[in-house]
């Protein structure tokens, strides 16, 4: 059985609007043990026996028939995650900033936003698997990155997650 966590695009943002109560009834109806939601931005926690790939085409479909909107959902077992967190570039608690992990599932993706220059006050670094990005609070939607997230390209093969969130997954995991 492994450990994963669940990041669900666009949840409780933009219209579309889920409670986590059913969710978690959804995804454990769809064969995932031990559900844990966490925070009302799509985090979820769960055990299965599967690969990465198969959670994540079994959640997205098991969401996409309960809730009828097109659920996309990024799958990392919980020790890459551990992974990614620690390999933040950055300095993660500077105050003023915002520190974020855009997770990316599409190797054509990640290599197109690799490309994105900041500007003065943004740092953007790759990871595997992952944009990482620090920026003044307030400027999220009009960063490269965060302008870049909005275009449809992106929608099925990127999540965004802030650093402190990520944290909250980590420390729930480790607490069960």
């Amino acid at each position: 059985m492994t450990r994963y966590a669940l990041f669900l695009r666009g949840v409780n943002v933009g219209g579309v609007n889920l409670k986590m109560a059913e969710v978690a009834a959804t995804l454990t109806a769809a064969g995932f043990s031990e559900v844990r939601t966490l925070l009302a931005t799509g985090n979820v926690l769960v055990d299965s026996p599967a690969d990465a790939a198969a959670v994540r085409a079994s959640a997205e479909a098991a969401l996409r028939e309960r809730f009828g909107y097109p659920a996309w959902v990024l799958v990392y077992d919980i020790d890459t995650l551990r992974d990614i967190v620690a390999a933040y570039p950055f300095e993660p608690e500077v105050p003023g900033l915002q520190s974020y992990v855009t997770f990316v599932a599409d190797d054509a993706a990640l290599t197109e936003l690799a490309e994105l220059a900041a500007d003065a006050d943004e740092k953007i670094a790759v990871g595997e698997g992952v944009i990482y990005w620090q920026l003044p609070k307030g400027d999220t939607l009009t960063s490269a990155v965060g302008k870049t997230m909005g275009n449809k390209r992106y929608k099925s093969a990127t999540t965004t997650r802030n650093l402190r969130t990520l944290s909250k997954v980590l420390q729930a995991d480790a607490h069960r």
